[in-house]
Order: C-alpha cells, then sequence, then structure tokens
C-alpha cells in the first residue's frame, strides 16, 4: 500500500487526508502546530464544495452551524447601499444539485478531521524540507519520515514549493467577526452581500449558525504588511478607511472590534506543481485573491481528484501525480486569472466605466454565468 505524507493540517491538508483515507490508502498528516487552534473567520462554500463533502460524508454535520444563503453576490452602491444586482441561490440546488452556505473556518476543519483518524495526524512536526529521492520528509527535530508520495498542503509560504516571485499588489485586507447581537440587522440576513466603491470594497454574511457575522475588506496596502492571519489593524484604520461610504458601515465596522488586517500578495500561476513523487495542493499550489471565494473549495478540489488519481494509479505514483496536476492546473490558473481581475472591476471610481459595469451586472445571471465553476465535479 502506498504510504503517503501530507505536510499541512489546514482545509486542504485535512481533505486530503479524508479523500486519501476513504480510497483506502495509508495517509499521515503532519502538523507544525503543537496544537490545532481556531484560526481564521469565515468563508463561501459555494455547490462545487458542497458537494464534494457531502461524498466525504460531512456535509450534514456542517450544516449544523453553517448558514444556507437565501441571496449571494449581493453588489451595493458604496455610497447609499443601492442594490446593483444579486443571485437568488434558493436556485442552487435546481441548477448544481447543491446549495451555498457560509461556515467558520473552524467549523469547516472540525468535520474534515472527523474524517482522519486521530492517530494518522503528528502535530509539533515542522517540516524543513523534502529529499525527492526517497521521497524523505525532514523536520526541524531531526526527524525524517519515509513516505512513497509527499503531498505539499502547508499553505502560502510553503517549505514544500520553495520561495515564490511574490508582487505586491498595493492591497490590503481586513477582517473582523461581529457578534450577531451587536451587528445592524441588515448584516445578519442570510445573504453575502459586497459593496463597492473607488478603490475598496467590503463584503458580510452571517456564520456559525447565525452567530456571527463575517466581515472582509479590501483597501489599498497604504504600506506594505504582514501577510498573516494574526496581524492586526485598529478600529480607527478601518473607519477611515470607509470614510464617506454608507454610514452603515461605520456601524458594522464599529461592532467589530480590533480588526486583523493582512497584505494581498500576488503570486502568477506556477506552471508545474510535481517533482518526481511529491506535489502541492491548494495555497501551496496556487494561491489566489478571495474576490470569487474560492480558495477553500479549489483546495478540496485538489483533495478529492489527488485520492482518485492516487487510488487509480497505485502502481505508477509519479504518473499519477503528474495526472493531478494536469487535471487541476487549468483550472486552478483561471480562477487566479479571474479572481485578480475581480479587484479592477469592484475598485472603479465613479464615472462612465463604472456606471458600464453597473448596468452590466444588473442585465447578467451571475449564478448561471458561474456554471463553470459551481458545476464541476471530479467524478465527472
Amino acid at each position: 500500500m502506498l504510504r503517503i505524507a501530507v505536510v499541512g493540517c489546514g482545509i486542504g491538508g485535512l481533505a486530503a487526508a479524508g479523500f486519501l483515507h476513504r480510497a483506502g490508502l495509508a495517509v499521515t498528516v503532519y502538523e507544525q502546530a503543537r496544537e490545532l487552534r481556531t484560526v481564521g473567520a469565515g468563508l463561501m462554500v459555494a455547490p462545487n464544495a458542497a458537494r464534494l463533502l457531502r461524498r466525504l460524508g460531512v456535509l450534514e454535520r456542517l450544516r449544523r452551524t453553517a448558514v444556507r444563503l437565501d441571496v449571494g453576490w449581493e453588489f451595493r452602491r458604496w455610497r447609499d447601499g443601492t442594490v446593483l444586482s444579486a443571485e437568488d441561490l434558493t436556485s442552487c440546488e435546481q441548477l448544481y444539485g447543491e446549495h451555498t452556505y457560509t461556515v467558520h473556518r473552524a467549523d469547516l476543519l472540525d468535520v474534515l478531521r472527523s474524517c482522519v483518524p486521530a492517530e494518522a495526524i503528528r502535530l509539533g512536526r515542522r517540516c524543513v524540507g523534502v529529499d525527492p529521492c526517497g521521497p524523505l520528509v525532514r523536520f526541524a527535530d531531526g526527524a525524517v519520515a519515509e513516505a512513497d508520495v509527499v503531498v505539499g498542503a502547508d499553505g502560502v509560504h510553503s517549505v514544500l514549493r520553495g520561495p515564490a516571485a511574490v508582487t505586491d499588489s498595493g492591497l490590503c485586507a481586513f477582517r473582523a467577526l461581529v457578534p450577531a447581537d451587536r451587528a445592524p440587522p441588515f448584516a445578519r440576513r442570510p445573504a453575502q452581500t459586497l459593496w463597492i466603491g473607488p478603490g475598496h470594497h467590503l463584503v458580510h454574511y452571517p456564520i456559525s449558525a447565525g452567530r456571527l457575522v463575517n466581515v472582509v475588506a479590501v483597501a489599498p496596502a497604504r504600506e506594505r504588511r504582514a501577510e498573516s492571519w494574526t496581524a492586526t489593524a485598529t478600529v480607527e484604520e478601518f473607519l477611515g478607511e470607509f470614510a464617506g461610504w454608507d454610514d452603515r458601515l461605520g456601524e458594522l465596522i464599529r461592532a467589530g472590534g480590533t480588526p486583523g488586517r493582512w497584505a494581498l500578495l500576488d503570486r502568477a500561476p506556477l506552471p508545474r506543481w510535481t517533482s518526481g513523487r511529491v506535489t502541492l495542493l491548494g495555497d501551496a499550489a496556487h494561491p489566489m485573491f478571495p474576490f470569487f471565494a474560492q480558495g477553500a473549495a479549489q483546495a478540496i478540489e485538489d483533495a478529492a481528484v489527488l485520492a482518485r488519481c492516487l487510488g487509480e494509479g497505485a502502481a505508477d505514483p509519479a504518473a499519477a501525480l503528474r495526472r493531478y496536476e494536469e487535471l487541476r492546473i487549468p483550472r486552478t490558473s483561471r480562477l487566479q486569472a479571474v479572481s485578480h481581475a475581480r479587484s479592477h472591476v469592484n475598485h472603479l471610481p465613479d464615472g462612465p466605466e463604472q456606471r458600464a459595469r453597473d448596468e452590466a451586472l444588473a442585465a447578467g445571471d451571475p449564478l448561471v454565468a458561474s456554471g463553470w465553476i459551481y458545476g464541476y465535479d471530479p467524478a465527472a
């Protein structure tokens, strides 16, 4: 039986371990943290991710703390909240077989972890490199782990990928979690709302069975800051970025307390993810801007495809990994590109181009137009 080592215990790493275990393959996950902590905030589970979570057997459990959205991609004008367009997500199941949900990242990690035997997760193992000839995974304490396949699911700063060319996008993201009892009513609806305006946009939606409202906003970076989930800003800085916007947003920002703030750094799609029997997955392979809310979904898709390729190609794992990247790179590269381009569209200053955008939003049906994203099924 193939011995598969997964480096990283985030969404991609746990999803990979879950799908590999389900395929009957021997998998061990190595995580540098000594304990698994609640890190992060909200994310969307679109039909393409929900489909795979159902197949993994965890969707019903996740639904206990998820919020099923009635409305999504509700674009509002920055100054007064005029609705420019909105998707009726109650038709998601008819179109794509699944609904769209919002969840807390910690809740998604919990259900994914339930798919992996406890003894298959090794904490306190910081990977410092891989010897591809073994392959051998090397750890900071001098220990090594032998494997037949190594999967780097160790995030945007991946050790397995190595240094990547990084461009400062000039943008940063603020994030906050607002207790529902402090949030204004417009933010508590089962809706994902995007306020768009000059140089900025702000997204909010409820998570954690409606107990919290997740807020994420993108603004000019002003100065270079850390690409980190733990970096913070001040409420005053956050408010200052949205001065002159609809007053309701100020109320929402103030209710969230100290916000996180991190830089959005740009990385071009990689031409290859695989070297021999070592490959990449999730943010280690294709970090993308959050403007299409597909980062977690693409990591889960990677995991499902990887497990299928290795399950069907166990006799030649190097060939199976090449097949995996052949199937995944075109799709993830396309999503990286459209996510990158969306920052310009969302941040147009008032004027002719902005009015043309608003007319296009009102006339279009983005739920149908995004069928190439939401209808994807690795088993098809």
